[in-house]
């Protein structure tokens, strides 16, 4: 075949492809969708999280009468932020887990109002690890009510798995420094007595987590 007769053919080819789905002509194959692009998200969604108390510190005297008031937990999480087009995530997060309580408390609650960011190591494929920090408040107590509150700061790990256009799953590991204020228990006891009237308790969070990328306009 001629060199002549080969580049008709090619040009035909090429004017069908354009003139069935331009998308498809200009797009280049790829084994793997990456994650990479120019697009920001609005990016929300739920977690499971599993609270567990590494220390209870002066919120749980050694050498008192009474049982620890704060054990480990389970609850969600509610999250909304922003996605950049670079490797940040800035958002929000509310959360309440119920906690054992030694039956100090009919029904203990733990809420947390946290600012997070998390830096995504690698924007190449669709696993993809990063590691995040917090800053917030939380407030202990009763059905909901407040026994104590205080500031917390957090810092951890995760992995996000982007499972379709829209939907991302993830796993994360969190460290939470909680500081008390001081307070007396139904029992008579007094909890977080040190450090000026605080005391420091310390959680390792274990989540499952749900969210979902919105995109933005460009601007």
């Amino acid at each position: 075949m001629s060199k002549s007769r080969r580049r008709s053919k090619i040009t035909i080819a090429c004017g069908c492809c354009l003139a069935i789905n331009p998308a498809l002509c200009a797009a280049e194959p790829s084994p793997e969708r990456s994650i990479v692009s120019n697009s920001h998200f609005l990016q929300y969604g739920v977690a499971i999280v599993s609270e567990n108390v590494a220390s209870a510190g002066d919120v749980c005297p050694s050498g008192a009468a009474v049982p620890c008031i704060i054990g480990s937990g389970f609850g969600a999480t509610i999250r909304v932020g922003y996605r950049t087009r670079g490797p940040w995530y800035l958002g929000g997060a509310y959360e309440f887990s119920h906690h054992d309580s030694s039956n100090l408390l009919r029904l203990a609650i733990l809420q947390q109002a946290r600012g997070e960011a998390r830096f995504y190591l690698d924007q190449g494929t669709r696993l993809t690890p990063y590691f995040s920090s917090a800053a917030g408040a939380m407030i202990y107590g009763n059905e909901w009510g407040l026994e104590s509150g205080g500031p917390l700061l957090g810092l951890g790990s995760g992995v996000e798995y982007q499972a379709g256009d829209s939907a991302v799953i993830g796993l994360a590991i969190n460290w939470r420094g909680l500081l008390f204020g001081k307070w007396k228990d139904s029992a008579g006891q007094a909890r977080a007595d040190r450090y000026l009237g605080l005391g420091l308790g310390h959680l390792i969070a274990l989540e499952f987590i749900l969210e979902v990328r919105d995109p933005l306009p460009r601007w």
